[in-house]
C-alpha cells in the first residue's frame, strides 16, 4: 500500500482530498482494480483526463493529473503534477528505495518473458513474489511495474525491453536490480544495433550495473556469453546444457515435456518439468533454476514449483479443434533466433502432417532479407511437411524452400481461408510471426 500523501510529496505533486492509500497502478481505465492509482497520460490519440470520472467508477481510489486539469463531478482524491507520466518514473525511485524485496532485472533477445514467468515461479517458493505482467518492460511499462510491486514482497522479478541503444541502461538505472539475467542474445531489433555484438552491449548493460554483493546469470550457450561475462560487475553464474562443469548443469531427459535433471557443481540436484517443449525452454528455465537456488530457495521447493505453470499470452499456446487438428498459437512475437527455436521444437512433435505457417519478422532492418533467409534454410532441413509463409517478407524464406514444399500468401486473410478448406484431421499447425502481422486471426 501506499498513502497518496506519500507519492504527492516524492513528486512535488499537490494532493487533493483525502490521504487515502492505493495498491497498484494503472494509465488504463479498462483495467482498473479496486483502490489502485488511475494515471491520467495524454495518449497519441486520448487524452486520459477524459476516463478520470470513469476510473474512480470503477473503483480506484486516487488519480494522478495535471495540475490545470478542472475537477470533476465524480472526481475523488487527486494527486496534481506538471507531467503525470514523469511523475511515475520519478516515484517508482523513491519507492524502489523503501522496498525490501531483492529484485531480479530479466532481459534478452529472445525468451526474457517465458525466463521472467520461470524464475518468479521458483522464487514463490521461497517467498513473497512480484513480478513484471503482461510485456510492461519499458520505459512507461517499468515505472508501473515497480509502482505496483508489494512493499512487503521478498522478490521481485523485472523484464526489461529494448530497440533502441541505450534503453537497457536507463532501464536498470531505475530499477536498481541486485540479480540479472540475461537469456540470450540474438538478432531481434538489429536494424536498430547494426551488428549482434551491440546488441550484446546493450543486454549487458545489465550486467554491468549489478552491485558488488549480486550476481549474473547466463547460459554457456549464449551466442555473445564471453561478452556478457566480461561485462558483468558481480559474481558470474553459469549455467549451461553442454559443460557439465557449469555451475548448474542440466541434463534433459524429454525435451518435449521439458523434462530435465539440474546438476550442481557436479551433484544431482533436482528433477524439474516445465511442461513447455524445446532445447530453448530448457535453457531458460536452468538459468531462473539457478537464481532461485542463489538467492536460497531449496532444490526439493524448485522441483514442486512448476506443477500448474503455464504461459501468458499468445506463447506456445496449445490448441485442440474438433477436427483433431492440434494448433500451436506461437505467435506473440518473433525474431529468427525465437523462430528457430520454435521450428525445431514444433518438428519434434508426433502428428500425421506438420503444416509450419511462418510470417514476417519485423524490425531486422537492412539485414531482414537475410535474415529471413536463415530461417528458410533452417526450416527445410526440417522433418515438417509444408511451410505457409505470409508477408512481403517472409518470401525470403520462400526462396528457400522448395515449391513442393511451400505455399505464399500475401495476407493472413488468405492464409486462413486456404486452411478452412484443407482437411487437417490429425494435423499439428504452428503460428509464428512477429506481433505485428496477427496470424492468430487464423485461429479464429
Amino acid at each position: 500500500m501506499i498513502l497518496a500523501g506519500e507519492f504527492a510529496s516524492w513528486v512535488d505533486g499537490t494532493l487533493e482530498g483525502d490521504d487515502v492509500s492505493f495498491e497498484g497502478v494503472t494509465f488504463d481505465s479498462r483495467t482498473t482494480t479496486p483502490n489502485c492509482l488511475y494515471a491520467a497520460l495524454d495518449g497519441a490519440t486520448v487524452d486520459g483526463h477524459e476516463f478520470v470520472v470513469k476510473s474512480f467508477q470503477l473503483g480506484a481510489s486516487v488519480a494522478l493529473v495535471k495540475k490545470d486539469w478542472p475537477s470533476q463531478d465524480g472526481s475523488g482524491t487527486l494527486i496534481r503534477v506538471d507531467n503525470p507520466r514523469t511523475a511515475l518514473t520519478v516515484a517508482a525511485r523513491c519507492y524502489r528505495k523503501v522496498l525490501k524485496a531483492k529484485v531480479v532485472g530479466v532481459t534478452g533477445s529472445a525468451g526474457k518473458t517465458t525466463t521472467k514467468e520461470l524464475t518468479a515461479a521458483f522464487l514463490r517458493q521461497g517467498g513473497k513474489t512480484s513480478a513484471t505482467v503482461g510485456n510492461f518492460n519499458n520505459d512507461l511499462g517499468l515505472p508501473v511495474t515497480m509502482l505496483r510491486t508489494a512493499r512487503d514482497a521478498d522478490f521481485a522479478v523485472w523484464e526489461m525491453g529494448s530497440n533502441h541503444p541505450g534503453e537497457i541502461a536507463y532501464l536498470v538505472d531505475l530499477a536498481k536490480p541486485d540479480v540479472g539475467i540475461i537469456s540470450s542474445v540474438g538478432t531481434a531489433h538489429i536494424e536498430f544495433f547494426k551488428t549482434q555484438d551491440g546488441i550484446a552491449q546493450e543486454k549487458g548493460s545489465l550486467f554491468s550495473a549489478l552491485p558488488q554483493n549480486g550476481f549474473a546469470v547466463v547460459g554457456k550457450e549464449n551466442e555473445r556469453y564471453s561478452v556478457l561475462k566480461d561485462l558483468a560487475s558481480a559474481k558470474v553464474i553459469e549455467t549451461s546444457l553442454e559443460d557439465a562443469s557449469a555451475d548448474y548443469f542440466a541434463e534433459i531427459k524429454d525435451v518435449l515435456s521439458g523434462s530435465f535433471t539440474v546438476f550442481e557443481k557436479g551433484e544431482k540436484t533436482a528433477d524439474i518439468k516445465i511442461s513447455l517443449p524445446g532445447k530453448h525452454n530448457v535453457s531458460n528455465a536452468l538459468l531462473a533454476y539457478a537464481c532461485a537456488r542463489e538467492l536460497g530457495v531449496s532444490a526439493a521447493r524448485c522441483e514442486s514449483a512448476l506443477e500448474n505453470f503455464a504461459l501468458p499470452g499468445e506463447r506456445w499456446n496449445v490448441v485442440k479443434k474438433d477436427d483433431s487438428s492440434t494448433w500451436i498459437n506461437d505467435a506473440y512475437n518473433a525474431n529468427p533466433t525465437s523462430m528457430i527455436a520454435s521450428l525445431e521444437t514444433f518438428a519434434r512433435m508426433d502428428a500425421k502432417k506438420k503444416i509450419a505457417v511462418l510470417g514476417d519478422m519485423f524490425e531486422l532492418g537492412d539485414k531482414s532479407k537475410e535474415l529471413h533467409a536463415l530461417v528458410g534454410k533452417r526450416v527445410r532441413e526440417l522433418p515438417v511437411d509444408l511451410i505457409i509463409t505470409v508477408g512481403e517478407a517472409s518470401k525470403s524464406i520462400a526462396k528457400e524452400i522448395s515449391p513442393e514444399k511451400n505455399i505464399h500468401f500475401a495476407g493472413v486473410e488468405e492464409v486462413r481461408k486456404y486452411l478452412s478448406g484443407e482437411n487437417l484431421e490429425s494435423c499439428a499447425i504452428l503460428l509464428k510471426a512477429s506481433r505485428g502481422m496477427r496470424l492468430e486471426k487464423i485461429l479464429q
